[in-house]
C-alpha cells in the first residue's frame, strides 16, 4: 500500500492525493487549474442532468429516459467522463437502470478529440472529432465487443451547450445490422 512520508502526506481526507476538478475555476486553490487544451471543452465540466427520448428499429418501442453526465479534469489535459441512465414510466418514475459508460476524452491542439470509452454491456469505441464554439462532434474511429456484445459497428456523438447550464446530447448508431440513424437525445441542466 502507497504510504508517503510524513513530509509528503496531505491532510485531504482522500487517500488519492492530486485533487480533481468539476470547473474549470481552481476552487480556492483546492483543485488543479485546467490544462490549456481543455479551453475548448471548459463549459462541458461538472455534473449534468435531464431527460431524453430513444429510439431504433429494433427496439419494440420508443422510450423516455434521463440521464447524468459528469466532466471532470486532474489538471492534465484530458478529461475523465461518465454517462449514466435509466429509463423512466409514463409518469417520470424510475423503471430500471439503462446505458452507463465511462472513459476519457484526450484533448489535442486545434481543439480535435481523441474519446475513449467504454460500457459494461462489453463495448468498448474510440471516437475522434473536434470541440469549436460549445459543441462536441465525436465520430468513432474503431470499436472492440466482447464475444456476446451487442453488434455495434459505429456510433456519432453530439454535446452541444445552449447556454452555461444547458447540454443537448445526440447519439446516432449503426449496430445488429443497421446503417446509422438516431438513436438518442436528450436536454440536460447543470446541476454542479
Amino acid at each position: 500500500m502507497f504510504d508517503p512520508a510524513p513530509e509528503h502526506r496531505s491532510a485531504s481526507p482522500s487517500p488519492y492525493p492530486y485533487a480533481e476538478s468539476h470547473s474549470g475555476d481552481t476552487e480556492a486553490g483546492q483543485a488543479p487549474a485546467p490544462h490549456a487544451l481543455l479551453t475548448p471543452v471548459l463549459g462541458l465540466l461538472g455534473r449534468w442532468r435531464g431527460r431524453g427520448q430513444g429510439e431504433y428499429p429494433t427496439l419494440p418501442a420508443d422510450f423516455t429516459y434521463a440521464q447524468e453526465v459528469t466532466f471532470s479534469h486532474d489538471g492534465r489535459p484530458f478529461l475523465r467522463y461518465e454517462a449514466r441512465a435509466w429509463l423512466l414510466d409514463a409518469d417520470d418514475a424510475p423503471l430500471r437502470p439503462a446505458a452507463r459508460e465511462s472513459g476519457w476524452w484526450r484533448l489535442q491542439p486545434d481543439g480535435r478529440v481523441e474519446a475513449l470509452v467504454t460500457q459494461p454491456t462489453g463495448i468498448a469505441e474510440i471516437a475522434v472529432g473536434h470541440a469549436a464554439d460549445g459543441t462536441v462532434d465525436l465520430s468513432t474511429h474503431d470499436v472492440a465487443l466482447t464475444p456476446t456484445a451487442k453488434d455495434v459497428t459505429a456510433t456519432r456523438r453530439r454535446y452541444t451547450l445552449t447556454d452555461d447550464d444547458t447540454l443537448t446530447f445526440t447519439h446516432d448508431m449503426a449496430a445488429v445490422d443497421q446503417p446509422m440513424q438516431h438513436h438518442l437525445s436528450a436536454r440536460l441542466r447543470r446541476t454542479r
